[in-house]
């Protein structure tokens, strides 16, 4: 697959020689289109619920049974995933998802108990898709050993951007202008119809990674500390969606203006695909590690006084603010997997990493909601304050966990089995179960050429 792109590591490829890689298209578009349900669903159900109970608490405990019970079973679908293959998972998964989504808007629309709608929340989140880590998997299996790989990792974080900010966008649209029900009809179809075109390219699915088949032992992802330490940075960011989206939509309703909702979180989205954008574009010539902890500092700072917003015009300019900070954190970090998690655990990584956003996202929305309903929009934008605010405590505190000794050294299962004296060597000192290292000379040297590039946005390797 590899003798399809270049292996030029002296340029600097871009998003367009990134989607020219043959049959690349061909799981970008599906994927895309199975994925953005997932920025749909929590909204959707909020307004759907609100509307028929008229209580944004009560939305806000169904919405967040459907975060919490995804996050559970996200990282369970990933480990099932490396081990018996995409197309084994997702067919009975979006084919369960869209029958539970129906089933909840049914209820809904029928008035049933807020109890029965939470139950019905819960198979509706433990059977989302979790196509973003498969289509990641796609791209790794496909690029390794080229330059274009860090590019790839790049595009992704950048497709998750817009999934998060532009699906709440069509949600909400739907939801007010056409049907209450709307957003939720269509995010079922999008994922039936998205999840079984992604499924269908079966050219391109990663190899599975049973330990039967190998005769490796099977490294949990949750085991590297750099990842508990982005799980921490994650439930923060999934907090500011959380809190942003019921916060928006009460004070949207409080000036009277209900289809305000969608341009302020439309202006949010702006700002998160700006930045989102430029990170993908830019040369950094700072490490990861000083990236994530300077865009975290900045989010924090930015969410921290959406509180005090009095005005239309004012809530949109610090939303905007809030997104342009979102977008260094949450890409940074998706980034950041590739140095600290070995290859035969990687998709079940980053559905730790979603699972811990939809985990976020679900608490806030609950806080947010008994906030609004008691005192009133400007106490649920409290919610992303505080979020935030603890989740970068624990980030400076555990930094030292994110710095692996170089890009290059992370390696996967076979070069482990390769290299069974790097497996003995002393880790530095505060890194007693960082991920496991090998020379920088291995036996896949033309992917440690690449890693030794950074493994974020095209970047150079740099003293962090």
């Amino acid at each position: 697959m590899t003798s399809a792109v270049t292996t030029d590591t002296s340029a600097r490829p871009g998003y367009g020689q990134l989607l020219r890689t043959p049959g690349a298209l061909g799981f970008v578009l599906p994927g895309f289109a199975a994925r953005l349900p997932f920025g749909m669903l929590t909204i959707s159900i909020l307004l759907l619920v609100q509307h028929t109970t008229g209580s944004y608490g009560s939305a806000g405990i169904v919405a967040a049974v459907t975060g919490i019970s995804m996050a559970l079973s996200a990282p369970l679908m990933g480990i099932f995933t490396d081990r018996f293959g995409q197309t084994a998972v997702l067919l009975p998964v979006v084919l369960a998802h869209s029958a539970a989504v129906t089933g909840l808007a049914a209820l809904a629309l029928l008035d049933a108990p807020v109890w029965a709608l939470a139950l019905a929340a819960v198979p509706t989140g433990a059977s989302v898709p979790q196509v973003g880590p498969m289509v990641r998997a796609r791209w790794a299996a496909k690029l390794e050993g080229s330059p274009l790989l860090p590019t790839a990792a790049a595009f992704e974080s950048v497709t998750d951007e817009f999934t998060f900010v532009v699906g709440p966008v069509l949600a909400t649209a739907l939801c007010t202008g056409v049907h209450p029900a709307a957003g939720l009809v269509t995010e079922a179809t999008l994922t039936l119809l998205g999840g079984l075109l992604f499924a269908a390219q079966r050219a391109t699915q990663p190899k599975t990674h049973a330990p039967s088949a190998t005769g490796e032992k099977r490294a949990f992802a949750l085991s590297f500390p750099g990842l508990r330490v982005l799980i921490f940075a994650f439930l923060g960011i999934g907090a500011v969606f959380g809190g942003m989206q019921v916060s928006l939509a009460a004070f949207s309703d409080e000036i009277g203006n209900p289809g305000a909702n969608g341009l302020l979180y439309g202006v949010f989205a702006a700002g998160n695909m700006i930045a989102g954008i430029a990170m993908g574009a830019i040369a950094w010539k700072i490490g990861p590690r000083r990236r994530l902890i300077l865009g975290y500092i900045g989010l924090t700072a930015a969410a921290s006084v959406l509180w005090a917003a009095n005005s239309m015009i004012l809530l949109g300019a610090l939303g905007l603010v809030v997104g342009l900070f979102i977008a260094p954190a949450l890409i940074t970090g998706y980034t950041m997997v590739e140095q600290l998690v070995p290859a035969g655990a990687r998709t079940e990584a980053f559905t730790w990493l979603t699972g811990s956003i939809a985990f976020g996202q679900a608490v806030a929305v609950i806080l947010a909601g008994r906030l609004t309903d008691a005192h009133g929009s400007s106490y649920g934008f409290l919610v992303p304050m505080g979020a935030t605010a603890l989740a970068l405590a624990a980030l400076l505190a555990l930094r030292a966990k994110l710095a692996p000794t170089a890009p290059s050294r992370i390696v996967n299962a076979s070069a482990q089995e390769a290299a069974p004296a790097a497996r003995t060597e002393a880790p530095a000192k505060g890194r007693a179960h960082a991920p496991v290292t090998a020379p920088a000379t291995g036996p896949s040297g033309s992917r440690n050429r690449v890693n030794e590039r950074g493994m974020g946005h095209r970047v150079p390797v740099t003293v962090d």
